[in-house]
């Protein structure tokens, strides 16, 4: 009888403990979201002066549409359009490569990391996250491995792990990784750390290109913009 009492004792306090920590994770959770919609939605007030300048040069400069939007992949696999500023020419002929697309404007944004400005606004629509795995292709999901779709347990983020650790000079797997790790580890010192991170990268730029202008390790090809 005393054997069965503390059997049903111990699994009492795994049930409790699993709800505590259930409990705990949700207000991790809305903690983020809180933050994430204060920090986006002030930096889109105080940035909408150089929003709208960018978004009249890149008219002028390339013709509309001003955005990019594309489908990715965020929580759980669910899709939505990520935006960003354009940054290429209309491609003047099937097959046209990036290459031949490329602009001054283009290239000055992407180089700055101004042409994922527009994110703010996935931000607030809860599309993304402030720091997260970057949210990537749908086809590119499509071939992850059981493990590797872990990267998919939370929003997507504007910045991350992998992207202070190399961006586009790494190969896919190797920024999954880098994510896999994130998601382990994740703290909110963790994502100060980022955040200091991401300020001296975009200070001194390095990987926002591939040095072929592509990710190995997938077989899937991100279409310009």
């Amino acid at each position: 009888m005393s054997e069965l009492a503390s059997e049903s004792m111990s699994q009492g306090d795994q049930h409790r403990a699993c709800e505590g920590l259930s409990v705990s994770t949700r207000r991790d959770s809305a903690a983020r979201r809180t933050c994430d919609i204060v920090i986006a939605g002030t930096a889109v007030v105080l940035l909408t002066p150089l929003l709208l300048s960018l978004a009249v040069l890149i008219r002028l400069r390339l013709g509309s549409p001003v955005l990019f939007r594309q489908r990715r992949a965020g929580r759980h696999g669910r899709e939505f359009a990520i935006l960003k500023f354009r940054t290429m020419h209309r491609p003047r002929y099937p097959g046209q490569s990036d290459r031949e697309r490329e602009t001054r404007i283009g290239t000055a944004l992407r180089r700055t990391s101004l042409d994922e400005l527009p994110q703010l606004l996935n931000i607030l629509r809860g599309d993304m996250s402030l720091i997260g795995p970057r949210p990537t292709l749908p086809e590119q999901v499509r071939a992850y491995d059981p493990r590797q779709r872990g990267r998919l347990a939370v929003r997507p983020g504007l910045t991350g792990w992998a992207q202070v650790h190399g961006r586009n000079l790494l190969s896919w797997p190797e920024r999954i990784e880098l994510d896999l790790w994130y998601l382990e580890n994740r703290t909110w010192l963790l994502d100060a750390r980022i955040v200091a991170l991401t300020v001296t990268a975009l200070a001194r730029p390095r990987g926002v290109i591939g040095l072929d202008g592509t990710n190995p390790g997938f077989p899937a090809n991100t279409p310009g913009r």
